[in-house]
Formats: structure tokens, C-alpha cells, sequence
């Protein structure tokens, strides 16, 4: 059964593998079979996105509805812990068993599966990371859909891709096109979505991205409306203004502070219960999930169930509004524990929306106790809830802009975005000074990776500028006249020409810029001018020196080409550009042992 299964299967990817070349043969170019390609990775991804929804009210219901009617003399205070615990204990063997025990297929996960092999994330561990999320939170976990949902999408995208034997470069793009029509239809917000892509997943802004992306994850908005509807992600309060324009110049600088101090107690709560917390119970193993669930059930008693609330992105804002500023900070807290406890002993889930939540509740206090201080302050606590939402986000993912469109899509409002843009730069600016890690980074370097912006640092530290620079590269004696000048930029093109003395020690450089200037002289000053004269002063790189302080010194301003000189001797040895640096850090992060 198994043989015959298999060689149907081969057979079906054979006749997939035509498809490509069919539409080829059509007339459809390459641009637009990618952007096919990306609305079918789009429509994947929406689908599961709609069954994973589905899932966590079907074990909402398992772990919740059907015991309750079956254990109705049951007091719920001893109940409601032990479905949580249960929950988490079914999360953690069905990841141990159908996800083969790793701690990866998480968001940063997938980012290392862009920038190191090819795109190639695992259906299989998507697959029982989504199930084990969907019964973390549907049994009462504190944790996020966004994560699962991302990854999925990420995982359809790949699959699509390797099984029409794509190249890398167009796997990887159609990963970030997955990845974001998840996100998307998540929180029906298709800008975000994208830009969630483009900022945390491809790391690049590069025009062969955005298309495809953005028909993925308009894709998937669209699937998702017509499924759940055209609504917000979770219900906005009726009015949330701020009444004085003021406000952004002093309230919401202070508001983005503080969700940077709560962003850093978030990220360093999180990453010590993974070091400290889990290894000292790791004697306990299997009962390990049963501890943490039975204590994160506790607490969302205790809260009254607002720690969590009921469906995929409980955040109610009206509530907190009309709550105590102690009680908010509590939630705040509280939330921080619960995810922290839930993620690293036992369940699954995403970051996104408890970063959400933290935000919303720590919002929600600094203007209840601005009203209590300031007498004459009348500005709406879900205003601020709002804004501290995205700016918990920003800090605690280092996704500023998919945090700023996130919060705008949710609720439409231009006047918002002025004091959301403020609170997200001081709040990410809060976590960079305070902490060396955000949730995604830290998670990556406990594991020996240094990925930035879709690219390894680690691999850039470890290469040197002598792999990487040409050395043949022409040079300008500090004598040449215009015309010379000229005539080298005809013949050879380069985006930057070192002029040099007689011993070829540097002197300066010359640009397309000081060609065009240049170009513009009279003809009489033509044998007068010389290159010493319009050479202009340069940093330069050593042979030594690591690829990623060359990439460090190019945008100091903004270069796209340094001179590299001899250390010892200070000669010109050549020009080293982001083309040179590009090929060999391509070439080494996709070597079988990461060396060029």
C-alpha cells in the first residue's frame, strides 16, 4: 500500500514540474508566473489559516465544553487549571511525537531556513507546530496565533516552491509571500501582512520582493473575509480619541518608555525561564507541562479569565479602560509570566499577540493614572492601549513598521498614527539600549546565528575583505586631466575610481557624482583641473578587516564601493563593492560546512 501510495505521488509531482514549463510555453513571463505562483502560496496559506481557527475551537470545545457537561459537579477553581495542564501536556507529546522533538519551525526559524538553505522549511514540523498551537490555545495556553500561522504559510510557500523545482532565490520569495498572506489573514490587515514578509522574513525592501508578496497577502485577506468576515481582529472600543494634539509631544514619548521597560521585562523573563527555569524542572519530565499548565490555568482563574479570554485574539480593550491602574500593570505582568511559562515548558504558540495584550494593558494603566494625576487629562485609556500595542510590538520583534500598519489597519484612524510612530521609535530605541536581544534575535543567537535584515552577520564577521576585493581595478594618478577621467569612466564603468600619488598611497576617490560636475566645466579648464583637484575624501577598508565592518563603512556614506589599502604600506590595493561582498557571503552560507 505504502509503494503504490509513493509511486502515485512521484507521479503527480512529475506532472506538477510540467506546469512551469506549460505556462512558459503560453507566454506568461517570468514575473507574471511568479506572482501566479504567489496567489496560489497565498490561497494555501489563508486555508490553513481558516482550518488552524478551526482547530483551536474545536479543542476550546474538547478541552472546556464537553468535560464541563460531563463534570458539571466538578468545582470549575480545581477544573479550569487541570484543562490547562492537560492541554499542555497534549501539546508537548504531539510536538515530541509528529514534530520529532525540535525547538525550531518558529518565525525565527524560517528566517534561518531563508538566509541558509534555500527556503526549505518542513512541512511536517509546520504541520504538528500548528496542531500543538491550536490545542495550547484553544486549551487555555497564553500564547499567539500569529507565530503558527506565519510559519504554515511559510511552509506552504516552500513546498509550492520545491515541488515545481523552483531556484532557491525563488523559494525563498515565495516563502515570504506564505509567510505573509498568514499574517494577513490573521489579523485581516493585508499591509501588515506584507510588511511583516518583507521586514522580519525576506529582511530586504528589493522591488523582485514586494509584488509577490502583496498579492500573497491580499490573497489571503480576501480568503479570510469571506470566511470570518471584514472586521477588526478583535473588538475596538467606540471612541478612542486623545484630545489634545500636545499629547504626542509629551504623553506618548512617556508611554513609548515605558512599553521599552516592559518590552526588555518581557524578553529577559522569557529567555530565563528557557535557561534557568526549564532546566532546573527538567527532572520532572513529562509532568513538566502539567506544572507549568496546572500554574498558567491558576492564573487566568485568578485574573477572571482576562489573562487569555475566549477566542484567537482576546484583548478587551473596553474593559481595561474601566479598570484600576494596579490592576492593568498586574494583567501586564501577568501576561508576561503566563507566556513565558506556557512557550518554554510545554506549549506552543506565537509572541505577537501576547506583545499585543502587554501593550494594550500597560497602555490602558499609564492613562487611567494620568487621569488620576492630571485633573484636566480626559484623553480616552484606549487611545493610549492602542498605541502602546504597536509599540510593545515594535520593540519586542524589532518589526517597527509592521507594528505601525498593523494598528493602523486595525483601526483605520490617520490621527493615531503621529503618536504611534513616536511611541514605536522611543520603545524600540528603550529595548536596543537596555537589552542585546529582541524575542526573534534572542531566540537566534542562543542557537549560534546572527542573522540581521535577511543576512548572517556571523558569516560576514567571519570572512575578510582579502576574499572578497578585485584587485585589478583601475586607479587614478593624481596628474590625470578631464579628459582622462572621462575617458576612463567610458571605458571601464566603475562605480568608484581611487586617485593615488606616485607611491598609489590614497589621496581621495572619484564618483558618477564628480564625473557629472565634471562633464559640466568649461573646455578651457580642461588640462587645468586634475584629479587631485576633484578627488573627494573617502573611508577606506584593510584587507583584514571582516565584510561586515566593509558593509558598516559603506553606508557611512552611503557608498557602494570602498578603496581597500595595504595596512602596512598604505597602497591602493583594488576597490571591494556590495556586488563582491554579496557573492562570496552567498557563497558561504550555502556551502554544506558554511565556509567559502
Amino acid at each position: 500500500m505504502r509503494c503504490w501510495f509513493l509511486r502515485l505521488w512521484r507521479r503527480s509531482i512529475g506532472l506538477w514540474e510540467h506546469i512551469p514549463v506549460w505556462l512558459d510555453r503560453s507566454g506568461v513571463d517570468e514575473q507574471a508566473m511568479l506572482l501566479l505562483f504567489a496567489a496560489v502560496g497565498g490561497a494555501l496559506s489563508a486555508s490553513g489559516v481558516i482550518a488552524f481557527y478551526w482547530s483551536i475551537d474545536l479543542a476550546y470545545t474538547a478541552f472546556f465544553h464537553w468535560p464541563e457537561r460531563a463534570l458539571a459537579k466538578l468545582p470549575w477553581i480545581f477544573y479550569r487549571p487541570l484543562a490547562t495542564a492537560a492541554a499542555l501536556a497534549a501539546a508537548a507529546w504531539l510536538w515530541q511525537r509528529v514534530g520529532r522533538g525540535s525547538d525550531g519551525i518558529t518565525v525565527p526559524d524560517v528566517q534561518v531556513a531563508v538566509v541558509h538553505r534555500g527556503g526549505r522549511v518542513s512541512m511536517r514540523g509546520a504541520l504538528a507546530r500548528t496542531a500543538a498551537s491550536a490545542i495550547t490555545i484553544g486549551g487555555g495556553g497564553s500564547a499567539g496565533s500569529e507565530g503558527p500561522v506565519a510559519v504554515l504559510g511559510a511552509a506552504a510557500g516552500s513546498t509550492l516552491g520545491r515541488v515545481f523545482r523552483f531556484s532557491p532565490d525563488r523559494v525563498r520569495v515565495l516563502v515570504g509571500a506564505g509567510a505573509a498572506a498568514g499574517i494577513s489573514a490573521a489579523f485581516n490587515a493585508p499591509l501588515a501582512g506584507a510588511f511583516f514578509a518583507l521586514e522580519e522574513i525576506l529582511g530586504a525592501f528589493r522591488g523582485g520582493h514586494f509584488a509577490p508578496v502583496v498579492v500573497a497577502s491580499v490573497t489571503g485577506a480576501v480568503m479570510s473575509r469571506a470566511v470570518f468576515g471584514n472586521h477588526p481582529a478583535f473588538e475596538l472600543p467606540k471612541t478612542y480619541n486623545y484630545d489634545h494634539a500636545l499629547e504626542v509631544l509629551w504623553a506618548f514619548p512617556l508611554l513609548g518608555l515605558l512599553c521599552g521597560v516592559m518590552s526588555v521585562a518581557f524578553v529577559r523573563t522569557h529567555f530565563w525561564m528557557a535557561e534557568r527555569l526549564r532546566p532546573a524542572l527538567a527532572r520532572l519530565g513529562t509532568l513538566m507541562p502539567w506544572v507549568a499548565g496546572a500554574v498558567v490555568g491558576a492564573m487566568v482563574l485568578l485574573s477572571n479569565g482576562l489573562l487569555v479570554g475566549v477566542g484567537h485574539l482576546a484583548i478587551p480593550l473596553p474593559t481595561f479602560a474601566q479598570m484600576a491602574w494596579p490592576a492593568l500593570l498586574a494583567l501586564a505582568v501577568g501576561k508576561i509570566v503566563a507566556t513565558s511559562l506556557t512557550l518554554q515548558l510545554g506549549g506552543s504558540g506565537g509572541l505577537f499577540t501576547p506583545s499585543l495584550y502587554i501593550g494594550a494593558a500597560v497602555g490602558s494603566a499609564f492613562a487611567v493614572l494620568l487621569h488620576q494625576l492630571l485633573p484636566g487629562f480626559t484623553s480616552a485609556p484606549e487611545a493610549y492601549a492602542l498605541v502602546a500595542m504597536g509599540a510593545v510590538v515594535a520593540a519586542t520583534t524589532a518589526a517597527p513598521i509592521t507594528a505601525t500598519l498593523l494598528v493602523f489597519e486595525i483601526t483605520g484612524d490617520y490621527a493615531i498614527v503621529p503618536p504611534l510612530m513616536i511611541a514605536v521609535a522611543i520603545s524600540q530605541l528603550m529595548l536596543r539600549r537596555l537589552s542585546p536581544d529582541d524575542l526573534y534575535s534572542g531566540w537566534l543567537r542562543r542557537r549560534g546565528e546572527h542573522l540581521s535584515r535577511g543576512s548572517d552577520h556571523a558569516a560576514l564577521e567571519r570572512l575578510t575583505v582579502r576574499q572578497a576585493f578585485a584587485s585589478e581595478s583601475p586607479l587614478l594618478p593624481a596628474t590625470a586631466t578631464v579628459p582622462q577621467i572621462l575617458e576612463l569612466f567610458a571605458s571601464k564603468s566603475p562605480a568608484l575610481v581611487p586617485v593615488v600619488d606616485e607611491e598609489q598611497r590614497l589621496l581621495g576617490v572619484l564618483t558618477s557624482a564628480e564625473l557629472g560636475a565634471m562633464a559640466r566645466t568649461p573646455p578651457s579648464l580642461d588640462a587645468i583641473l586634475l584629479a587631485a583637484d576633484v578627488a573627494v575624501p573617502s573611508e577606506h577598508v584593510l584587507p583584514s578587516e571582516s565584510l561586515q565592518v566593509a558593509v558598516r563603512r559603506m553606508g557611512v556614506r552611503g557608498h557602494s564601493a570602498l578603496p581597500v589599502v595595504d595596512e602596512v604600506s598604505g597602497r591602493v590595493l583594488g576597490i571591494i563593492d556590495r556586488g563582491h561582498i554579496l557573492e562570496v557571503y552567498e557563497r558561504a552560507v550555502t556551502s554544506p560546512d558554511g565556509t567559502d
